[in-house]
């Protein structure tokens, strides 16, 4: 697989060397419950989960006894949900999200719907950024929770969270984000926010961990569990805890802080050269959010006129994403490109690259070869020459 160019870290990132080197004795020696104080081995792990808390702090400018480990992001993201609706539902029954949400956020929204609850899905504009004029219009005095992601996993669109926070500060409905796509790649500080989610496998960590941040210094904030069972996790979350993977978690985190500068300018200048060679080489092709902020690794691009699907295989070479990696295998096109007015011809022929610590530019000059090359042979108005 030497030859295969993989440009798709948004769906997931591999595991660092050091990252994995700080895992492996909590599997192999250090391994004790910590729930179980009674001996060293308790102790060893114990601590070492209360490190990782402490790394994850540090990384979103949390404190750690706010956050709550859990199996990834999508049981966070149904924890918070869930538990705020549960919680606070004699308050009001009204949830806003936005229409171009993970499907985490978006279907256990749905799920409220069974327990009378409304939910509005703002939409965005053309670039995939929503309003704060919109999250304002839409808030009422029923409206308990507001959930609206911190960047998107299709597009890398950033939405505008301290804005968001702002038109929330006078009302009383909470605030979450999945920054599932934005730890550990950008600036996140939780301090906009009440709840936050995020998944270790995003950022270099080991897949089935995550987090949820919930502000306990809020003084109303009380999430109902989702798992019920033993008092892990200050009785929030039951189960026996994933000592290796959380070790991991906080790893990562105490690496992403390190070089979360340096990462973001070299990701930023690949995806830009991506970008503007591929802008200047085809005639008709669409970089979506290119307006706007967006994550640095994260490039989404229509190419008009061609089967993308049969142009990824027929190169055989790129690793990437014709939708979101939780998506695949779905007929239906994306709904986040449709929420950008994206026609469903044109999603079918959108593709997502994603570039990582791992991504040289001699892959980045690689995979635009290929693609102009495939493009020239197979579109009825040849590309520009450059």
């Amino acid at each position: 697989m030497s030859d295969i160019i993989y440009f798709d870290y948004n769906a997931s990132t591999p595991v660092s060397q050091e990252v994995l080197d700080r895992m492996i004795p909590y599997f192999l020696e250090e391994y004790g419950n910590p729930s179980n104080k009674s001996h060293r081995y308790g102790w060893a792990a114990d601590e070492a989960v209360t490190i990782a808390r402490e790394q994850l702090a540090e990384l979103i400018q949390a404190t750690p006894d706010d956050i709550i480990f859990t199996g990834g992001a999508t049981e966070a993201v149904n924890m918070a949900i869930k538990g705020i609706a549960k919680s606070r539902g004699s308050k009001g029954k009204h949830v806003i999200t936005c229409a171009t949400e993970h499907s985490a956020v978006l279907e256990s929204c749905k799920s409220l719907q069974f327990d009378g609850f409304e939910i509005t899905a703002l939409p965005v504009d053309e670039n995939g950024l929503l309003s704060t004029d919109a999250v304002a219009s839409a808030l009422r005095e029923d409206t308990v929770l507001v959930a609206i992601m911190w960047a998107n996993n299709e597009t890398g669109v950033i939405h505008p969270v301290a804005d968001i926070a702002a038109v929330l500060e006078d009302h009383p409905a909470l605030f979450l984000t999945d920054a599932t796509q934005a730890v550990g790649k950008i600036p996140v500080n939780v301090e906009d926010v009440d709840l936050l989610a995020c998944s270790a496998h995003k950022f270099y960590g080991p897949k089935g961990v995550g987090a949820l941040f919930i502000r306990e210094t809020h003084p109303s904030i009380r999430v109902a569990p989702l798992i019920h069972g033993g008092s892990q996790e200050s009785g929030k979350r039951a189960g026996t805890v994933n000592v290796p993977g959380i070790v991991g978690l906080g790893a990562a985190a105490e690496i992403a802080k390190t070089r979360l500068f340096s990462d973001h300018e070299r990701h930023t200048g690949l995806r830009d050269r991506f970008e503007n060679a591929l802008i200047k080489s085809i005639r008709d092709l669409k970089v979506n959010g290119i307006d706007v902020d967006r994550l640095p690794q994260t490039s989404n691009i229509t190419f008009r006129g061609i089967d993308v699907g049969k142009m990824i295989v027929d190169i055989g070479r790129l690793a990437v994403s014709t939708g979101s990696a939780c998506g695949t295998g779905k007929a239906k096109p994306s709904h986040v490109l449709a929420a950008h007015g994206i026609s469903v011809e044109e999603a079918k022929r959108t593709i997502r690259f994603s570039f990582g610590r791992n991504t040289t530019e001699n892959e980045v000059d690689e995979a635009i070869r290929l693609l102009v090359d495939y493009v020239n042979e197979h579109t009825v108005q040849p590309v520009m020459q450059n």
